[in-house]
């Protein structure tokens, strides 16, 4: 059970098993050779030659982890130090400002309806439960205060849409409306 023997038996399907999780190839030679050295400092540690290959493929996954932990930290500082290079505001975050003096425009049983489930993220089927609704009575409920919510949003701004129903632009029908 010597580095060398092991390294050759599992060399090759460690590197497919990285290829299959990481798309550039330097980064997928870079954890190979970080897993040579962990297999080099811990083989010792395994109990049974049965369980090597097991072994192997678990440091291999802990390094894929690491590798993307490392890469969404550094993605998370680079946005955030770099604040000269965000854009303008997008159309969505513009519009989410008037989300909540919106729903609070709505009767109360669609203001509360929609606070709990949209802005709270409360399951459609639990806020049911809770309130002693059917489902699908609630579903309509919840259908019928997101148009009364759009409503209110045309009323303010006119809305250019996609396809798909997403806002793609908007312009202030008049001055007392600035997106919220």
């Amino acid at each position: 059970m010597d580095i060398q023997t092991v390294w050759q038996a599992y060399r090759d399907n460690i590197k497919v098993f990285l290829k299959a999780k990481v798309s550039n190839p330097d980064d997928v030679d870079d954890l190979l050779q970080e897993i040579l050295i962990k297999t080099f400092d811990n083989l010792h540690s395994v109990q049974s030659e049965a369980k090597i290959k097991s072994w192997l493929y678990q440091v291999a996954n802990n390094a894929i982890i690491d590798f993307y932990r490392k890469r969404g930290r550094v993605a998370q500082l680079e946005g955030e130090a770099l604040w000269y290079q965000q854009g303008e505001e997008s159309n969505e975050q513009a519009l989410s400002r008037c989300i909540e003096p919106f729903i609070n425009a709505l009767p109360e049983d669609s203001s509360a309806l929609l606070t709990a489930i949209d802005l709270h993220g409360q399951s459609q089927k639990q806020y049911a439960a809770e309130h002693g609704i059917s489902y699908s009575t609630l579903k309509s409920r919840v259908q019928k205060s997101r148009e009364r919510l759009r409503g209110l949003y045309e009323e303010c701004c006119h809305l250019s849409l996609d396809k798909q129903g997403n806002v793609v632009d908007f312009e202030p029908k008049d001055s007392n409306c600035k997106g919220c």
